[in-house]
């Protein structure tokens, strides 16, 4: 498995080219909504690699409102991307891996509390947690494990849109920096070690559980 701060992603939007991520990576196109990805992505990884020992799945975020202003189309693209693209991705790894084998889920702090202006992804991310849970539960006797991490602004492309739909990205940065604990979002490279400590041999006897990646910013235990 290649380090996982750096995964070969699923994006929702088809690029116009596969991106790559360094040495040894190999990158493929694909919209999570399509029903047969799933197995184009571990044919990818099996064909690259020789092998496939386990998948991080992370999916780009859906898009910010409330909930009064989202569309029954936006519901609908989000799921079949964000939730089911995602569970596709993991019933069909599940089915080819061994013992050993595992896999993660990128999450979202709304696993544990909602986020306020994320209505969407407030209701789809904890069903991916509950979703993650039951597949643990099943595949663990045969050696496999299924973990999830929960980002909360980490500083990526992603968070700086969102700060920015406030008008003033820079004063929205230091607003929410001021209520993390460590008083500062977080680096990839931070997150990517997290992840790679999750999917490694050293959290072997990890399972079904979802790690926070937050500086401290959930409130609950």
């Amino acid at each position: 498995m290649r380090r996982p701060s750096s995964p070969a992603a699923t994006p929702i939007r088809r690029p116009p080219s596969p991106p790559t991520s360094g040495p040894g990576a190999v990158g493929a196109a694909a919209d999570n909504a399509d029903p047969e990805a799933a197995g184009r992505l571990i044919a990818t990884a099996r064909e690259h690699f020789g092998r496939f020992d386990g998948v991080l799945i992370s999916v780009g975020g859906p898009p910010a409102g409330l909930t009064a202003g989202i569309t029954d189309a936006q519901w609908q693209a989000a799921f079949d991307s964000v939730f089911l693209g995602a569970v596709r991705l993991a019933r069909t790894a599940a089915d080819q891996l061994g013992s050993g084998g595992v896999i993660g889920f990128v999450l979202s702090g709304s696993v544990r509390e909602p986020i306020p202006g994320l209505t969407i992804s407030n209701g789809l991310r904890p069903g991916l947690a509950g979703f993650a849970k039951s597949l643990s539960l099943e595949v663990g006797p045969r050696g496999i494990r299924v973990v999830g991490l929960l980002p909360s602004r980490i500083d990526t492309d992603r968070i700086r849109e969102l700060d920015g739909l406030s008008g003033d990205a820079e004063a929205a940065r230091e607003r929410n920096a001021a209520a993390i604990p460590l008083g500062r979002y977080g680096t990839p490279e931070e997150f990517g070690k997290a992840a790679a400590f999750l999917l490694s041999p050293a959290a072997s006897y990890l399972t079904g559980v979802m790690l926070p990646v937050d500086g401290g910013a959930l409130h609950n235990l």
